[in-house]
């Protein structure tokens, strides 16, 4: 079922429309190593948390990646990491063109021809379907915008999907994403056009705490609504939060959530109080090079289930 308006979403809800049958956490992650780090022109074009106007490291870039791939590994989570290509300087953002269900690859439709090459590598697409002989459904083939888990955030355990309508995402694309994710159900509901992709301004955290800024909604009623979704375990951030990645977090583990140091430094007393008392252990890691991109921790892991 898909549904495009706050009152559709809760009285599916309500209704006993969602089960709760999925793993709510990956068994292990896979990461795109930044190669030549650098800004992309296309992508800048509708991603204003990118900073066009600075220099970039690209081995700071590189260091930092490889630290959060550490980090990963040190909680027991499996860490798959895989070369970056110069010519395609998004695929440090992997989850935005391949994602994953149980056996299933799933490879997104993306907007723009750089992070249309990315979804044509073939090591990605053979790891999984060849190595680890997953069914491949290809979105990339199709005629939609569909970029994956960034523009639909999961509760991966109830399988209902959170689809914030921007340019990164059409219509078909978010139907198809619903079939390709076998989603029980899928909230549809637009962002403001500040805003890029969906798992920046939410994220839940192993199906149980949904972190959340309401402001990046055009309706608040939306927000109403998933935040009552989650029965009261909601962290609400506020747009400074939001613009330091604090929504771009993403829980590893059913206990251990990482977050960007940039978000850490920025997140107010009341959040962290919100978020030790989901009883997550937050894991901080310097990500401020990768940012200027415009992209945090979530967007550099993809999940594999």
């Amino acid at each position: 079922m898909i549904v495009h308006d706050a009152k559709a979403f809760s009285e599916a809800v309500r209704g006993g429309g969602v089960t709760r049958d999925g793993a709510s956490v990956p068994k292990a992650v896979f990461l795109v190593e930044p190669s030549g780090f650098r800004i992309s022109d296309q992508t800048a074009r509708d991603n204003a948390y990118m900073d066009t106007h600075t220099s970039v490291d690209p081995m700071l870039a590189l260091d930092q990646h490889r630290a959060l791939a550490e980090r990963i590994a040190q909680l027991g989570v499996p860490v798959v990491r895989f070369v970056g290509q110069s010519k395609t300087p998004d695929d440090l953002f992997p989850n935005n063109v391949f994602a994953t269900i149980r056996q299933r690859l799933i490879v997104g439709a993306m907007k723009h021809p750089e992070r249309q090459q990315e979804a044509q590598r073939r090591d990605i697409r053979a790891f999984f379907e060849d190595l680890m002989e997953y069914e491949c459904v290809d979105l990339s083939t199709t005629d939609c915008v569909a970029e994956l888990t960034g523009a639909l955030v999961i509760d991966r355990a109830r399988r209902v999907g959170f689809c914030g309508m921007t340019p990164r995402v059409d219509w078909r694309g978010a139907e198809a994403m619903h079939q390709a994710f076998d989603l029980g159900l899928t909230f549809c509901f637009d962002l403001k056009p500040s805003e890029y992709h969906t798992n920046v301004v939410m994220s839940v955290l192993a199906s149980r705490t949904v972190i959340i800024c309401p402001d990046a909604f055009v309706d608040p009623a939306a927000a109403d609504a998933i935040i009552e979704a989650f029965d009261g375990q909601a962290v609400v951030i506020s747009d400074d939060e939001k613009r330091a990645f604090a929504g771009n977090c993403l829980a590893v583990t059913f206990e251990d959530v990482l977050i960007s140091q940039t978000a850490m430094d920025r997140l107010r007393p009341a959040t962290l109080d919100q978020l030790e008392r989901s009883a997550f252990k937050l894991h901080p890691v310097a990500m401020d090079e990768i940012e200027k991109a415009g992209g945090s921790v979530r967007c550099c892991i993809g999940e594999i289930f």
